[in-house]
């Protein structure tokens, strides 16, 4: 199964023109095909990525019935109506209900060279795999692009041993690991036919955005890998089969404190790609927003992003800019979504229902920085929002 990206069929949704009202969707910006407005000036052409401002936000066309005509009081019952039927429908799914009918899942040994799983999951458009060790047939763990940030900050703490780097194999990660005093993930997994609501308080309290799906084969014993979950695929599997409490979700962004603002890691198209990986490590963060000089938003790097940067062991390519590492992405990378501090948590459901969303930039009017929201930041609001255990702690 392809974790890292959404069934072929699901379709971005179209900008609206001047002539129609804004209606709640977003578009995708920052992607090779992005579509919506007109190009930021100085747009280049060829290889290198169109970068597109921010188009329509969230903000759903409202009826004669305004948010100012209910009470408070009603508005938050209506919230909290939505969030109880939303944990009660995890409760009673299983995580195995989230798959596709048809899936693909590629398996990764752990005996691998780090050097070749690299263009595995290139060639396969993937960003992460599960690895298996052949000698104890046991599930070991899950490849990230966390590993591989792991093995650019031990290329840089350790330059003189470039070619012993290039010999690593994938049952290395755990040594590379204390080599630059970086705290081991726990090795998290969760049985297919759990309940749903189980594997996404697994996920918040490991800080994990992808969880395998391991089962005991009933002949022999021994653990199969299923298949993978993410975040993303979890929300998407709420929004497309609960839009009747995900539409009880009419509170804004702001009001609800969705999302992190302020003291916000931040990059533009010069900055080197070492530059925002060494970012990424100090804040603990997945993607680090491309700004301009007056902090509009022009894109987000991403931590998958930094795959395509060592494909083939080229760590020397980590030097160039960030605006040539975004030019290199896939045709169909979904691009950025962006939303505003007033948008509605329904407005986003109906966003991710609809198209491939892995986080939001929030912004203002104007096109500059306020915050992000990630899709942590989501399932944690939805699972404990007035729940007494809510010390859960996420990332962007």
């Amino acid at each position: 199964m392809d974790d890292a990206r959404a069934p072929a069929e699901e379709a971005n949704p179209g900008a609206s023109s001047a002539a129609n009202p804004p209606v709640p969707t977003t578009t995708p910006i920052g992607g090779n095909n992005a579509t919506g407005p007109l190009p930021l000036a100085g747009l280049r052409h060829g290889h290198e990525l169109p970068f597109v401002a921010p188009s329509s936000y969230l903000r759903p066309k409202l009826n004669s019935r305004t948010m100012s005509d209910r009470s408070t009081s009603l508005l938050d019952k209506e919230q909290m109506q939505g969030l109880r039927g939303i944990r009660e429908f995890l409760k009673v799914r299983t995580s195995y209900d989230v798959l596709p009918l048809s899936f693909r899942l590629i398996v990764l040994d752990n005996d691998l060279l780090i050097k070749k799983s690299l263009n595995i999951l290139i060639q396969n458009g993937i960003v992460s795999a599960p690895l298996w060790d052949s000698r104890n047939s046991a599930f070991v763990g899950l490849l990230t692009s966390t590993d591989y940030i792991n093995v650019i900050q031990y290329y840089c703490q350790f330059p003189d041993e470039i070619d012993q780097v290039d010999q690593f194999r994938l049952s290395s990660l755990r040594d590379i690991e204390r080599a630059i005093g970086v705290e081991p993930l726990e090795n998290v997994s969760v049985h297919p036919m759990r309940p749903l609501y189980e594997a996404c308080r697994r996920m918040l309290r490991t800080r994990a955005r992808r969880i395998p799906l391991v089962d005991i084969d009933d002949e022999t014993g021994r653990e199969t890998v299923v298949s993978v979950i993410t975040q993303y695929r979890i929300l998407k599997f709420i929004a497309v089969n609960n839009e009747k409490y995900t539409m009880m979700l009419k509170k804004p962004v702001r009001e609800i404190g969705l999302g992190t603002y302020g003291d916000l890691a931040t990059a533009t198209m010069n900055d080197s790609v070492l530059d925002v990986i060494h970012l990424m490590v100090k804040y603990n963060i997945s993607a680090v927003p491309i700004i301009d000089k007056e902090n509009k938003v022009l894109n987000v790097f991403e931590a998958v992003d930094v795959i395509p940067c060592i494909k083939g062991g080229a760590y020397d390519e980590l030097s160039s800019t960030v605006g040539d590492a975004v030019s290199r992405r896939a045709d169909d990378f979904p691009g950025m979504y962006s939303c505003g501090e007033d948008d509605r948590l329904d407005s986003i459901f109906d966003t991710i229902r609809k198209s491939r969303v892995h986080r939001l930039i929030v912004v203002d009017d104007d096109q500059c920085l306020k915050g992000i929201i990630s899709l942590s930041d989501i399932l944690k609001y939805v699972l404990l929002f007035g729940e007494e255990d809510d010390t859960i702690q996420t990332e962007n």
